[in-house]
């Protein structure tokens, strides 16, 4: 076989391995190494791969901006900073018909914006918003699907770990990033409130009839500080981390640091983390991390197998030969993207494709940071689409409610994931959307 074949099978071998439950990061491994083997005839040069991907894949210093900011986002999360947020976006939005929903997407951003984890918000904001979107009124089916919906910005406003495996592993500038990513992200989270509502008052049989909420007795004054007591802390965090990024005060492995510095001193005063909730979190930063370190490895060495394979060269020559345009190889990328969606998670898809497509992105001159954020929204379309759409399944069994079945929330988020696509499309369509502040 020549490399061209032995690299075409070695998708179907990932894939293949992926579906029949072996992880991820074994499979990209294993097949890597096989085909080294097999190219080369020689395991000692595999084994030598292997072995070079894993010392030089995360020894960089922009590698520690991965723990940090998974630190900074499960010490958000377990500190109950998610009620918070809703709490106050309820106290805005609570006039406007469909406003829980739009408080829970308004809460989703700010939470999106000091996590960068979709499924922590999924998780935090079934247990928060869902129960009160039903109590008064609204039909369980629309209730998890505008969680599921709104958790989606937690990849896509910035800090996103989504766009900090994109840049490490497509050599971008994280910082360059996260401003590309503002824009779109407040856009996506404006589409859902509209779409809330225009659900609301065009389908009231899928949405439920909201009551009309009560008015708070809380007297003025002591609501106003209530508010500002709950979301000073949060924006404080989310300036401090964003701003030093933005403003060329901090690198993006330096703000890490000082947010998951920040966020422990806010739980800590808030009374809601003591010294063993922080070990735990410890620990489980020390598991997404090691699990991330193992995904990186493998697609170092995916990668390095390709280019001895000669595939993305000849994918690169087939693009071009078919003269397909820039649009027209984004349309087809996009269009895989969101198919590998229903059936592997998102860091799975980019950890596959990036390797093949960013040679073909790069000889058509396109630009980079557009494309992360491209592909990151198409990638995070797939949370939302069965049969394995990860945001689904995490909130339903944050729910744990017999009466919401999978297919409620699957359904509930549909037009959300309609609503993802036509955000897309204009993003495609006019780039200046993601790259504008750059």
């Amino acid at each position: 076989m020549s490399g061209i074949e032995i690299g075409l099978w070695s998708l179907v071998g990932i894939l293949g391995l992926i579906w029949l439950g072996m992880h991820v990061s074994i499979a990209l491994a294993l097949v890597s190494f096989i085909g080294i083997w097999i190219l080369r005839d020689n395991p000692q040069l595999a084994a030598r791969s292997l072995s070079l991907a894993a010392r030089e894949s995360i020894s960089s210093y922009l590698f520690g901006v991965v723990p940090l900011f998974v630190l900074m986002g499960l010490v958000v999360s377990r500190a109950d900073i998610g009620r918070d947020t809703f709490d106050v976006a309820n106290r805005a939005f609570q006039r406007l018909r469909g406003g829980l929903g739009m408080a829970t997407v308004g809460a989703n951003a700010i939470f999106a914006a000091i996590t960068g984890i979709s499924i922590a918000s999924a998780a935090v904001f079934a247990k928060v918003a869902v129960p009160e979107m039903v109590r008064i009124g609204y039909s369980r089916r629309f209730a998890s699907g505008v969680v599921a919906g709104s958790s989606i910005l937690g990849m896509m406003i910035p800090p996103s770990l989504l766009l900090i495996l994109y840049g490490i592993l497509s050599e971008q500038s994280v910082g360059r990033l996260f401003i590309a990513g503002i824009v779109p992200g407040l856009l996506l989270a404006l589409a859902f409130c509209i779409g809330i509502a225009v659900m609301v008052r065009l389908f009231p049989r899928f949405t439920g009839t909201p009551l009309p909420l009560p008015p708070t007795a809380m007297p003025t004054g002591t609501l106003l500080l209530d508010s500002a007591n709950k979301l000073l802390p949060i924006l404080a965090l989310i300036v401090l981390v964003l701003g030093g990024i933005y403003g060329g005060i901090f690198t993006p492995t330096e703000a890490g640091a000082i947010g998951a510095l920040g966020a422990i001193i806010i739980a800590v005063a808030k009374r809601r983390m003591g010294p063993r909730t922080l070990w735990q979190v410890t620990i489980e930063t020390g598991h997404i991390t090691a699990a991330i370190c193992f995904l990186i490895i493998a697609a170092t060495m995916y990668s390095r197998f390709l280019s001895f394979s000669g595939l993305p060269a000849f994918m690169t020559g087939w693009a071009v030969d078919r003269e397909l345009g820039i649009y027209g190889f984004i349309l087809l990328y996009c269009a895989i993207l969101i198919v590998l969606g229903t059936i592997l998670d998102s860091s799975s898809i980019m950890l596959i494709t990036l390797p093949l497509v960013l040679p073909i992105a790069s000889a058509m001159q396109i630009d980079l940071i557009w494309f992360g954020i491209i592909t990151v929204l198409a990638v995070e379309i797939g949370l939302l689409t069965p049969p394995l759409g990860l945001s689904v399944y995490v909130i339903k069994g944050a729910l744990n409610d017999p009466r919401t079945s999978l297919g409620d929330v699957f359904a509930g988020a549909a037009p959300f994931a309609l609503i993802m696509v036509a955000v897309l499309g204009l993003i495609i369509a006019f780039p200046s959307i993601a790259i504008g502040l750059l």
